[in-house]
């Protein structure tokens, strides 16, 4: 089933008519988190700029894959599920939240985020966010403005051949 959605979307993505929302434009920011390796991809001014590890999801399902848009922004993130303030080194969230609007959620359950568990990055282990390393999401963080395009895949193509793919490289 996942290689047929796969399928279904590289065909759409490649068609006339852009079925997914605005097509990015060539040159503005735009990110690819690849569940499959656990990376994330900064594209900006067609260009792959810099690929970040990651830790996704405990189980596949849990991390949506899609076309999204980053709706949120926020320094030292409130930790609500535990009740846990920004900036305390107990909260999982890190020092920074970019939301993204997958579910309809409207970037307030998905985000990328730094974490208080950097042993964590390069593994399967959120309940569906992206985490990064905070210093990696801190200078994520000043480099795409609300706005900016999201692409969730679980792909063996590599983040240029993605780019292309899906509009965001030339």
């Amino acid at each position: 089933m996942v290689n047929l959605i796969y399928t279904l979307m590289m065909v759409l993505a490649i068609s006339p008519i852009w079925p997914l929302g605005q097509n990015p434009v060539p040159g503005d920011p735009f990110i690819i988190v690849n569940k499959k390796t656990n990376e994330v991809a900064f594209i900006h001014n067609n260009k792959v700029q810099t690929v970040i590890a990651a830790a996704t999801g405990k189980t596949e399902d849990l991390t949506p894959e899609g076309f999204f848009t980053i709706t949120v922004k926020a320094k030292d993130p409130y930790y609500r599920k535990k009740d846990i303030n920004g900036g305390d080194p107990e909260n999982p969230l890190g020092t920074r939240w970019i939301g993204f609007d997958a579910a309809e959620t409207d970037g307030r359950i998905y985000g990328i985020h730094g974490t208080n568990n950097p042993s964590s990055i390069g593994k399967y282990v959120s309940q569906g966010c992206i985490r990064l390393q905070n210093e990696a999401v801190e200078s994520l963080y000043d480099l795409v403005p609300v706005g900016t395009k999201i692409l969730i895949v679980s792909s063996p193509e590599n983040f240029e051949t993605l780019g292309r793919s899906y509009g965001a490289i030339q």
